[in-house]
């Protein structure tokens, strides 16, 4: 039979992660800690906590909670971009097919995301550092659809504004349908008819 020292150094061994790996865990638990108790709990003390690990092992990832809440983001977004991508290059080089892509895979990926994803949103507004950074998603995000979109429009390009306003829809469609206020395929059926009409405005 094992002695309690060994069992505590059998422990120690099995809570042993590479950096990266902890690193995907504290992202794990943090995603936990939004989901059950609201993005306002999330601390580098209740993160520590939650992970049972010592608080300077949180704050050499995530030197302050700003960080933390840019990590979620830039979580959800690698995530949200692969999906996209995968979609958009299996869908089929036709306005309706790549409108339907966008708007089913945005809402999806929000949904999966749970309702965690509109508080950590809202706490990027917290700070102009934060703030900028997901703006720049935004672009890119943004960018990706008039690529996507431009050749099916008469003038081939989608202007600036209607790409706001269809990023505008699909943050609140999302949100909404994860809050449960309407239901996914409601999402998705209205930011597909935004997104066909920005395009036939540019026809």
């Amino acid at each position: 039979m094992s002695s309690e020292k060994e069992q505590e150094t059998a422990q120690r061994a099995r809570r042993r992660l590479t950096r990266e790996a902890r690193y995907e865990q504290l992202l794990d638990v943090a995603w936990q800690i939004v989901r059950k108790e609201g993005t306002e709990a999330l601390t580098l003390g209740r993160l520590a906590e939650r992970a049972e690990v010592a608080k300077p092992v949180v704050y050499d990832h995530f030197p302050t909670r700003p960080a933390l809440l840019t990590a979620l983001y830039l979580d959800f977004d690698a995530r949200q971009t692969a999906i996209i991508d995968a979609a958009l290059q299996a869908s089929k080089a036709e306005k309706h097919d790549r409108a339907e892509v966008i708007a089913s895979s945005y809402v999806d990926c929000v949904l999966a995301q749970g309702r965690e994803i509109p508080g950590v949103i809202a706490a990027l507004a917290s700070s102009p550092e934060l703030e900028k950074i997901k703006r720049e998603h935004q672009i890119i995000f943004m960018e990706k659809c008039r690529l996507a979109l431009a050749p099916f429009a008469k003038s081939r390009a989608i202007g600036s504004a209607g790409l706001w306003a269809m990023l505008g829809a699909a943050e609140a469609l999302s949100n909404a349908a994860a809050t449960g206020e309407i239901t996914a395929s409601q999402a998705k059926s209205e930011l597909f008819d935004t997104i066909i009409g920005m395009v036939d405005r540019n026809t």
